[in-house]
């Protein structure tokens, strides 16, 4: 059955349209019928909740040093305290504290890197499936290039011309991941500007802005949404890799890639100082992708059929 568009459903009578209301208990219900995705979600929301609280919870300054206190040991091992639950790393700092502020960083730069991404990607893949011809040609030549280039190249290219910093990682990681959306948005773009209410609308004179915000784009949200999810969880481990590599945010702004650069040289005396912010990314990510992937199954109407079958 063909999905229906804005024009279409707008012609169903009230009653037979599901409140606000009513649509987000079925929302939270389904929620809570798969346990991946309420464990994604509760990660996500601890995620959240101790990166916007993190003056709160955190017990020490981030960036406080204290050289009698270096490399002290969980609370757990011999010689540790509850004065630092998680220990201290070589240069006497709380690494609970490091942890909680770094993932501030951490999804400051994952959903800026994925809003910037999503922008120019959206823009170029409406453009380029509305309008085909010389402009998609020129789009997917232009997509073509940056699929032929490694990614993580690319961003170290331009971050050693271009310098280490917050802004600059946010750019690069933005600049440098539009090309999965053009292609997504460009494909749902082709299906869906040959069905029939997009059609209508052109019959009676629509301008062409007017279809593609008020029919098409409405019809390719569910599909953007899931993709810039699990984006989120993609982008905070390019974050920690570039971070480890010296290229990425820059002491003494905490990130969990800074901390992970700290601590390898102390992995065989010293573990915990990099292997709680490993974890913490690990944690992270497979919340967002755990929760990601039921995003994926309730919106995607192709998921759906295939369950109903």
């Amino acid at each position: 059955m063909t999905t229906l568009g804005k024009t279409e459903t707008s012609s169903l009578p009230a009653s037979g349209r599901k409140s606000a209301g009513s649509g987000f208990a079925s929302f939270t219900k389904a929620l809570l019928k798969s346990k991946a995705g309420t464990i994604g979600l509760i990660i996500v929301l601890a995620v959240v909740l101790m990166a916007v609280f993190a003056s709160v919870l955190s017990p020490f300054d981030p960036a406080k040093t204290n050289a009698i206190e270096r490399l002290k040991p969980p609370v757990w091992l011999e010689g540790g305290s509850m004065k630092h639950p998680l220990g201290t790393d070589n240069l006497g700092r709380d690494v609970l504290s490091r942890i909680i502020y770094g993932s501030q960083i951490s999804l400051l730069i994952g959903i800026c890197a994925v809003a910037v991404a999503g922008a120019i990607g959206l823009v170029l893949g409406l453009i380029s499936g509305y309008y085909g011809g010389f402009i998609d040609k020129l789009i997917m030549r232009t997509v073509d290039s940056f699929l032929a280039i490694p990614n993580i190249l690319f961003m170290l290219v331009v971050l050693t011309v271009m310098g280490s910093g917050l802004g600059t990682l946010i750019f690069v990681l933005g600049v440098t991941n539009w090309v999965t959306y053009a292609r997504m948005v460009r494909g749902e773009v082709l299906s869906i500007k040959e069905r029939d209410f997009v059609r209508a609308a052109r019959s009676v004179g629509a301008k062409d802005v007017r279809i593609i915000l008020t029919h098409i784009l409405p019809n390719i949200a569910s599909s953007f949404i899931v993709i810039s999810t699990l984006n989120v969880a993609t982008t905070i481990i390019l974050e920690a890799s570039l971070s480890f590599l010296g290229l990425g945010v820059q002491p003494p702004t905490v990130s969990w890639g800074g901390m992970l650069s700290d601590g390898r040289e102390y992995l065989a005396t010293s573990w915990w100082v990099a292997t709680f912010p490993g974890i913490a990314i690990t944690i992270t990510v497979l919340g967002i992708i755990f929760l990601g992937d039921w995003l994926r199954d309730t919106l995607d109407p192709r998921m759906k059929t295939n369950r109903a079958k």
